[in-house]
């Protein structure tokens, strides 16, 4: 299975002023204690240059213990644009938000990023255009980073963290993730909605259901842009990654397949003692020319702190039972 990139494509640009293609679009918005996020999420949904009367904007809270709901409320009295706040309380779950925003949908695309992203003026204009194609079950945006000042923004930026070319390069079947992703209602219709106790990988495991049966293909749209702030501190950072890690042991227990990445002592070894005595006097050299910086000489050591933190998290997690439940429309 395969994904396909728009950026070669022969078919016209629906971008510019003479196309049509507006169909009916909902943008699920799953948000738990977002209330700063808020404030600049907004603008970026009023900005969208796609025709306001053919966008509905359902951002769903997850029983948040800020203002989260408030605000949303707010946001929706005083709003040129249609939002609709919603709620979902009984299972604390992005992907079980994502349901209860997909059920109120009237769109026929239904398009998803999430609180803490910034869509860019021209995201939703460019996401939908491969849906003129009927065989198109799935569209992929990018996710780019938003500038950062801190040694371990600059270095996630530097590697594309965030990017979906990793997601779209998976071995055993391409995904995309929630955060820059729509998909036809017609397919949620046939392989049902996100499993709702799940806590990560539902993304994944959406984009395989959704494959596996033939419904359609998944294209990438590079320039349908959300940019995404990256962790700036080596716990969040660590949490990230062993984020990473318990997608990987879940999806192994639901598909059966291995995609468990394990990282020896040995292996850790060899790579610091090459740091040390290669890279870094390479690096140290080439700093003094101005021609590597500090992002070069510890890229190495940061490598094996986020792998050692997606083993962790790989051999910490647990699929619970109610996981492999499935929500339908």
């Amino acid at each position: 299975m395969s994904y396909k990139s728009n950026h070669k494509s022969q078919e016209p640009n629906f971008c510019d002023s003479s196309h049509n293609y507006f169909p009916k679009v909902t943008v699920v918005i799953p948000i738990y204690n977002g209330e700063e996020d808020l404030y600049e999420l907004i603008p970026c949904l009023l900005a969208q240059t796609y025709p306001k009367e053919h966008v509905e904007y359902l951002l769903v809270d997850n029983n948040s213990s800020d203002r989260t709901l408030t605000c949303l409320q707010t946001a929706a009295e005083h709003s040129p644009i249609q939002i609709l706040p919603l709620s979902e309380i009984q299972i604390q779950s992005s992907y079980a938000a994502r349901n209860t925003g997909i059920r109120a949908a009237t769109g026929e695309i239904i398009a998803f990023t999430d609180a803490d992203c910034r869509p860019q003026p021209q995201w939703l204009e460019l996401l939908v255009q491969d849906f003129i194609n009927p065989h198109v079950a799935m569209v992929a945006g990018e996710i780019k980073a938003l500038p950062g000042t801190t040694f371990l923004e600059k270095f996630a930026d530097r590697e594309e963290t965030l990017s979906q070319k990793h997601t779209l390069a998976n071995k055993f079947c391409p995904y995309a993730q929630t955060a820059n992703l729509a998909i036809r209602r017609i397919a949620l219709e046939k392989v049902g909605l996100f499993r709702p106790y799940l806590t990560t990988g539902g993304d994944a495991d959406m984009c395989w259901r959704i494959q596996q049966e033939g419904i359609g293909s998944l294209e990438f749209a590079p320039n349908a842009i959300v940019q995404h702030r990256h962790r700036a501190t080596l716990p969040e950072l660590a949490s990230q990654w062993r984020r990473y890690g318990r997608s990987n042991r879940y999806l192994h227990e639901l598909y059966g397949i291995d995609l468990m990445r394990a990282i020896t002592v040995k292996e850790c070894s060899f790579r610091l003692v090459r740091w040390i005595l290669k890279e870094v006097p390479k690096f140290s050299f080439k700093a003094i020319l101005g021609k590597a910086s500090i992002i070069d000489i510890l890229a190495t050591p940061i490598g094996l702190f986020t792998a050692r933190a997606r083993y962790c998290g790989q051999m910490q997690a647990q699929l619970p039972e109610k996981a492999k439940i499935i929500d339908w429309l």
